[in-house]
């Protein structure tokens, strides 16, 4: 898999699959494009395409799928940067969306992209009815009250608030690390003869990575400055929100991550060498992140 021919790939197919929703509101049309085309890591779509790699789906059968989480994921920035939220004014090194165009419309433009995503899986043509269907679940799951919004939830019921280090890790689990399990199962159920064995290793891939993630983000809210993360640093700490720094300290954060990092690559060794390369590589990817 060539990642470079893949990101590229995938980032026209996103752009032709936006234009599809253009029309009822150049106001909301501008605010879904700036939200999902501008900018973006596409990690959790390049993990769509990894692990399908390493079940043996090529990423053409898979682009979907990787828009789907994309736009699932870009909603959640948009609200999660609301003023009834964490109140963010500075996104991937840009105004937030509310900033750029009203708390209203980037309101409806999360909405918006939400509702696409699976708007996206339920119309695709790519892998069999089951798998679609197992996908439009695993993404559901990840974003619902029990994931992704639900991890959101604790999270405000925290800020200024005591918070024990297991409770931490719940939440991280559910606003961050579910999305990118979801990203990897969306993957591997595209191969409904993926083995007990492959099956397992990813899902320890994945829930290793998802808190990998979090646990270098809260180290880069503390040491990195906000033109380079592209977002308010030291925003945590400055609305006494609880964060893995806070409860570990540095050292011990940094210690878990290389925990971490070891423990996703060694998941792995589950996939076959010429397969799982492209899942090492965003181990990698993640853990050694600056932005």
């Amino acid at each position: 898999m060539s990642t470079e021919q893949t990101r590229a790939d995938f980032e026209r197919a996103l752009a032709q699959k936006l234009q599809q929703f253009k029309g009822a509101s150049p106001a909301l049309d501008q605010a879904m494009e700036y939200a999902l085309l501008e900018g973006g890591k596409r990690l959790r779509a390049m993990l769509v395409f990894s692990a399908g790699h390493a079940v043996g789906t090529p990423p053409h059968e898979l682009t979907d799928a990787a828009c789907a989480i994309e736009a699932m994921h870009a909603y959640s920035l948009v609200h999660d940067d609301l003023p009834s939220m964490d109140n963010d004014v500075l996104r991937r090194g840009k105004p937030t969306c509310h900033v750029k165009f009203g708390e209203a419309v980037a309101l409806l433009a999360g909405d918006a992209l939400q509702t696409a995503a699976f708007q996206w899986l339920a119309e695709s043509d790519q892998g069999s009815v089951q798998v679609r269907m197992q996908q439009i679940a695993a993404l559901a799951q990840a974003s619902g009250s029990q994931g992704m919004a639900g991890g959101q939830a604790i999270d405000l019921a925290h800020v200024g608030k005591p918070m024990d280090l297991d409770s931490l890790q719940h939440m991280h689990a559910r606003k961050t690390g579910d999305l990118i399990k979801a990203s990897v199962r969306m993957g591997y159920v595209s191969n409904p003869a993926l083995s007990n064995v492959e099956k397992d290793g990813l899902e320890a891939y994945a829930h290793c990575l998802g808190l990998a993630y979090q646990v270098i983000d809260d180290i880069l809210d503390v040491e990195s400055s906000s033109e380079v993360l592209g977002k308010t640093s030291g925003k945590d700490a400055l609305n006494n929100k609880p964060t893995m720094v806070s409860l570990m300290g540095l050292n011990q954060a940094r210690k878990l991550l290389a925990e971490l990092r070891e423990r996703a690559l060694s998941a792995c060794q589950a996939i076959e060498p010429p397969r799982r390369a492209p899942l090492e590589t965003l181990v990698e990817l993640i853990t050694n992140r600056k932005s």
